[in-house]
Formats: C-alpha cells, structure tokens, sequence
C-alpha cells in the first residue's frame, strides 16, 4: 500500500520463519518538498489483543506471568506480569480475547469492553493491539488456564488487589508496557484509589541499644511519613501513638520490662487487623518485619515507600493555618 508520500521501490524477505522481517526501500517525502530515499526492516507477526480482568467489589485484577525470551536477554529475569493477550490468527479481536482469556487464566468471561488500537513498537514492529477490559466473578473459572503447553506456554494466574498492582508498577514488578497502560487506564476508569488506614511500620527500638534520643528520632522517622499520607488522602496511623499510652497506664516504668512486653506488640498486632495496609520505612528491626509478615497474612497491601501509595488527588491542608 502507498501513500502519496511514499514510493516503495524494492521489498526483501529476511526471514519468514516464526514471523516475517522484511526489508523495504522506498522514497519519502519530506516536509520540505525533497524525495529522500529510506530503508526500513519491519518484523510482521500479526495483530493481536489484550485485556485487563477486574473484579470491581473485591478491586482484585487478574493478570498472568510467563517466561519471555527477549527480555531475559535484555538484562531482565524473562517472568514478566502481564494482563493476558496473544495474536489474532485471523479472528477478531473480540474472539480472539475471549479464547486466550479461556487459555491463559482458566475465566471464561460474558461480556469485554474494547478501549483502543495501539501500535506498541512503531519503528520496527507492524503489530497493531487491541485492548480490551472486562469484569470476572469466581463463577467465571471454567479450568486452571496455564496457556498452551503444546505451544512451549507456560503460564502462572495472578490475582492481586488494584493496589499491589499498582505498586508494582512503581517497585518495577510489573514492567510490560500493555498492562502498565491497562493498570493505569483502572486507576482513572475502573477502580479509582480508595482512602486506607495505613499502619507505619519501622525500626523503634531496633538499634539504640535503648537510648532514649536514639528511640526518640526512630519514632520521629516513622512520624514524619505521616503528613504525606494523610495529604494523600489516607489515614496515617503507628503502633506506638496507641500502645505507648496504654502501656504507661498498664503500670510500665521503662522499655523493656515485663508490661511493656507483655503490650507492645501484641496491641500492633490488633491495630493490625483494623488497617488497610502498612508503609515499611527504615532499617532493621525484627518489630517492623514481623507487621509486614502479619500483613501479608491478612491481606493487606504493603508498600516499601511513600511514593508506591496511591496519592487520591484531595486538597492540602493549610499547614500554617492560624488557631489550629
């Protein structure tokens, strides 16, 4: 096909094993009336489809991770998180999405929302990729999924909160192009961030041998992550703003003794089971690691920095505000 602005002149096949890779020579031309002549290899695979399986009550997606040649060796392990996908092999979009969502996850889902067409790799690929997004319940699970075996697919399901999988798009977990587009497409459209109450968790104790100036600025470390979270729409809480008080009361007269024991970390514990998620901040401290493994059994989201949370967009308190 030609356009007005381009001359193809020759056509070589490269290679026409898997896919095709083709070389072209051909006339273009530029803006300012001069014909330049230009050679292109283009790698042609076909079109395919992708799509993004959410669950909009229980904010969970389900995504797939499989072993991915090219990226291992591009320097990356080669298990990739993706939303699932595959090429069209002649069928519609539409159809071919519901087959690998069959294939790949085990779902077999009613109804799929086409978003758009992208090209996702212009200067060398001529694949062009839909993408899709459509709703799954636990009733839609018809099989185990895991791909292909035949075809050398290989394939985990994942199901994740919208919130972890949006972390991992800035932990560097999730770095597939198409699901970081899906993700992010969720996180405007689909299942915008929700408030949470969310547990700070770091070194108290841990490292200063008890030195009261040393626990002083572990405390002021985890305090000051949280501003930002209650900026960012959440509700910052630390263990130590409740159980401290309480253990005084409790007839504690140092760190370390028997009451102050016997309290500490089993009242984070219960302020466990009432938070969304937990921020882990600083160092070493077995305290801190033990709420994240409590967490992780409860299902909370962890995030390892203040910017993996979902900042909800509200307006900044006036931090100079008189008479408050």
């Amino acid at each position: 096909m030609e356009h007005e602005r381009v001359r193809i002149q020759q056509v070589e096949v490269l290679s026409d094993d898997w896919y095709t890779l083709r070389k072209t020579t051909f006339d273009y031309l530029r803006r300012d009336g001069r014909w330049q002549r230009q050679t292109r290899e283009t790698y042609d695979r076909g079109n395919g489809a992708t799509i993004l399986l959410y669950n909009r009550a229980r904010r969970t997606v389900l995504l797939t991770r499989q072993f991915r040649f090219p990226a291992y060796v591009n320097g990356h392990s080669g298990f990739l998180i993706e939303t699932a996908a595959g090429l069209l092999d002649n069928a519609s979009p539409e159809e071919r999405i519901r087959a690998e969502i069959e294939e790949e996850t085990g779902y077999r889902i009613s109804t799929v929302e086409k978003l758009m067409d992208v090209f996702m790799s212009p200067g060398s690929v001529t694949e062009r990729l839909h993408f899709f997004v459509g709703e799954y319940e636990a009733r839609d699970r018809i099989g185990d999924g895991g791909g292909v075996a035949a075809e050398g697919e290989d394939i985990e399901v994942l199901e994740l909160s919208a919130e972890e999988a949006i972390a991992m798009i800035a932990n560097g977990s999730i770095a597939d192009g198409k699901t970081i587009m899906l993700l992010q497409y969720m996180q405007l459209h689909l299942l915008k961030p929700v408030s949470q109450m969310i547990l700070i968790a770091g070194p108290y104790r841990s490292g200063t041998g008890d030195d009261p100036d040393l626990i002083r600025r572990n405390l002021e470390a985890m305090e000051a992550c949280a501003l930002p979270l209650y900026e960012a729409g959440h509700l910052p809480v630390l263990g130590e703003w409740h159980a401290l008080p309480l253990i005084r009361q409790a007839g504690s007269t140092r760190i370390g003794d028997a009451v102050f024991e016997a309290m500490f970390h089993s009242h984070a514990r219960r302020l466990l089971a009432r938070c969304d998620a937990v921020l882990r901040i600083g160092g070493a401290s077995q305290g801190a690691d033990s709420m994240v493994e409590i967490a992780r059994t409860l299902g909370l989201h962890i995030y390892n920095a203040l910017a993996e949370v979902p900042d909800l967009g509200e307006r900044k308190p006036a931090r100079e505000a008189p008479g408050i």
